[in-house]
């Protein structure tokens, strides 16, 4: 079977039908007879292209971090600055949540006991996108725009609070008082004064 005309199409069909399903239920209630009938095909065609329940779920996370890192990768090219470069990073990240809620919760919020580990080489490559941020973070303490003893540590500290503001925002558990866009501008900036310099710090005041 190819990806291309029907056969790529139906592939596309029971993927798509799988992360509403996956979201909507939980991983427990998911089946493959449950795609089947919602999308209108036997339970046995969708085993021409995944072997179990799984393999679906592992192939939905392997495009969710695809689509991610695509999108972070296109904004750390727009930027030479360090410090421009991480902001952006940062502020795309939550862009990426707050547009694909449901490849967002398959990532990251998801967290089924019963289903087979995700596979260390494509964790690897689901971190693709966290190495962007480390970098750089490198690189920027190298010219002095960055104070961080560790950027790996900072990069994942900072991807806990990006995340939990995420998280709160797509389970509408914001306190309805707060406006959401002040709410993440308010969360990248105290990020970005935590590892900023001090002599970089009127520079971002100024914007």
């Amino acid at each position: 079977m190819t990806e291309t005309g029907s056969d790529g199409t139906l592939r596309r069909r029971i993927l798509d039908a799988a992360r509403h399903l996956l979201v909507a239920e939980g991983y427990t209630s998911l089946s493959m007879r449950k795609i089947a009938r919602a999308i209108g095909c036997s339970p046995t065609a969708i085993y021409l292209y995944f072997q179990n329940k799984d393999a679906l779920v592992h192939t939905l996370i392997d495009e969710g971090f695809g689509l991610l890192y695509e999108e972070l990768r296109e904004e750390a090219a727009r930027h030479d600055d360090p410090v421009a470069r991480l902001e952006a990073l940062w502020r795309r990240y939550v862009v990426f949540g707050r547009s694909n809620p449901e490849y967002y919760e398959i990532m990251f919020m998801l967290h089924p006991e019963r289903m087979e580990r995700y596979p260390p080489e494509k964790y690897r490559r689901a971190r693709r996108g966290l190495e962007l941020s480390i970098q750089t973070l490198e690189e920027g303490r190298r010219l002095g725009v960055f104070t961080v003893e560790d950027p790996r540590v900072t990069a994942s500290a900072a991807w806990a609070a990006l995340h939990g503001a995420v998280a709160l925002l797509l389970a509408r558990r914001l306190d309805v008082r707060i406006d959401p866009e002040a709410f993440i501008d308010t969360t990248i900036r105290t990020l970005l004064r935590g590892v900023l310099a001090p002599e970089a710090l009127p520079q971002m005041a100024a914007k």
